[in-house]
């Protein structure tokens, strides 16, 4: 049997589907608010289906990971010819599971627990809409990515203006799910130039949004005393792109009709 259900709405609480069907006028269409480019959900995904998936997630996925590790280029220091001329590009270490190939061994145990059919499922694109306020592509990218003692991604900004379609902003949406054994992992975000932001991401079940480009990082994951071997957050990610504005019928994720109530609080 299936851990995962084949729509991601059977994940979601009464909350969780109240944001799907855009009945919450604080969660919908929150990225369209001036100044909201980043919006952290809890109580959206049930306890304790939010703890299977973590625990199939384990048993799926943990032996199927490759690592993904960019350090900072030794050049970064001894390669500056100028006082305060430093530039850092992105760094990273975590481990993802390959999900772009049919043929990695991370899509066929993520294909076999139900994994992708979810992350493939209408609902799984109309609650990034309907948080979003904008109608979403109906192709999307999907990735897991798996945090471990002192795994992290630098400051970076997720801007890709060589892409036309990505150019003028896009889309992020991450369900995450930690274990027990995790310290603690936060999200650090700029607002108005300044890394001023700290939103822990420690959760289990937990949904956050980012309308990118702008600036953020990830620090290291800090396992409990004596339990680094089982210190590990899951992260269920989707990328999703703006839907063209000429564009056919039914091309599109569209976000659910916005209330009276959210129309007014989108115009103060």
């Amino acid at each position: 049997m299936k851990t995962f259900p084949s729509e991601f709405a059977d994940l979601l609480t009464p909350k969780g589907r109240r944001i799907l069907e855009g009945r919450d006028n604080d969660a919908c269409g929150k990225l369209l608010k001036p100044g909201h480019r980043f919006v952290a959900l809890s109580g959206v995904l049930d306890a304790r289906k939010a703890a299977a998936c973590r625990d199939e997630l384990d048993r799926a996925l943990e032996s199927t990971l490759t690592l993904m590790e960019d350090p900072i280029p030794p050049e970064s220091i001894f390669g500056m010819t100028e006082n305060y001329e430093e530039l850092l590009p992105k760094t990273v270490r975590v481990r993802t599971a390959l999900l772009e190939s049919r043929r990695s061994r991370s899509w066929a145990a993520a294909e076999r627990v139900g994994l992708v059919e979810m992350m493939r499922s209408d609902s799984f694109a109309a609650f990034a809409a309907a948080v979003s306020g904008r109608p979403l592509r109906r192709k999307w990218g999907i990735q897991v990515l798996c945090y471990g003692p002192g795994d992290y991604a630098g400051p970076h900004n997720d801007h890709h203006p060589e892409d036309a379609e990505a150019a003028n902003g896009y889309v992020d949406m991450h369900l995450t799910f930690a274990t027990r054994a995790v310290a603690h992992q936060w999200l650090i975000y700029s607002k108005q130039g300044h890394f001023s932001q700290m939103r822990s991401v420690n959760t289990l079940g937990g949904i956050t949004l980012y309308r990118l480009p702008f600036w953020h990082y990830t620090t290291p994951l800090m396992a409990k005393p004596g339990a680094e071997a089982d210190a590990r957050r899951w992260v269920l990610l989707g990328t999703f792109l703006d839907a063209p504005e000429q564009r056919r019928r039914n091309t599109a994720i569209e976000p659910p009709p916005v209330s009276a109530a959210s129309v007014l609080l989108h115009k103060r």
